[in-house]
């Protein structure tokens, strides 16, 4: 089982690089998410979240970007539930803590680990702070409460700024 859900997580970071890195260059961040297969409870998060014109704009940004697998792993609910108009700040709450001010590719980030022994303190758009380390040579993000996503696709180019793509939601 754990050998199955490995593979598609790989099939599918391999698809998601090959079907973006196309035309990311000449999209900005929102317009890469829309074309995104694997980013469409993303891009409703950030539409129900009114960040589309912020996200559209020069920046520039840096976005970890959860997939649907990696919505699909909070509990029960809690998508449908943030998405509701009485929760929106709360979204935008999670959604900023995803966004970098600045655009950063995966050698930046990895630059900042290895320059801060291992560690790396990153300021979100949001006000809190991401940890990047390195761990089996991969980068991965650590959120406010202990959680990490892994960085299974970096560097998508975008006209305002950088996607890495992560498996699993950070939470502020």
């Amino acid at each position: 089982m754990k050998t199955k859900n490995l593979f598609k997580t790989g099939l599918m970071s391999c698809l998601l690089v090959l079907s973006i890195s196309g035309f990311a260059q000449t999209k900005n961040i929102v317009e890469t998410a829309v074309g995104s297969e694997v980013h469409t409870t993303l891009v409703a998060a950030v539409k129900a979240a009114d960040l589309v014109g912020v996200l559209s704009s020069d920046g520039p940004f840096t976005v970890f970007a959860p997939t649907n697998m990696a919505f699909a792993k909070l509990p029960e609910g809690t998508v449908e539930s943030l998405l509701k108009a009485e929760n929106i700040e709360t979204l935008k709450s999670i959604l900023t803590y995803h966004v970098v001010a600045g655009k950063f590719m995966a050698a930046d980030v990895i630059g900042l680990i290895n320059k801060n022994n291992g560690k790396a303190m990153i300021p979100t758009v949001n006000g809190g702070n991401l940890i990047a380390t390195l761990n089996a040579g991969s980068v991965y993000i650590t959120d406010a409460n202990g959680n990490s996503a892994k960085v299974i696709a970096a560097d998508l180019d975008n006209t305002n700024g950088a996607i890495h793509v992560v498996d699993t939601v950070l939470l502020p």
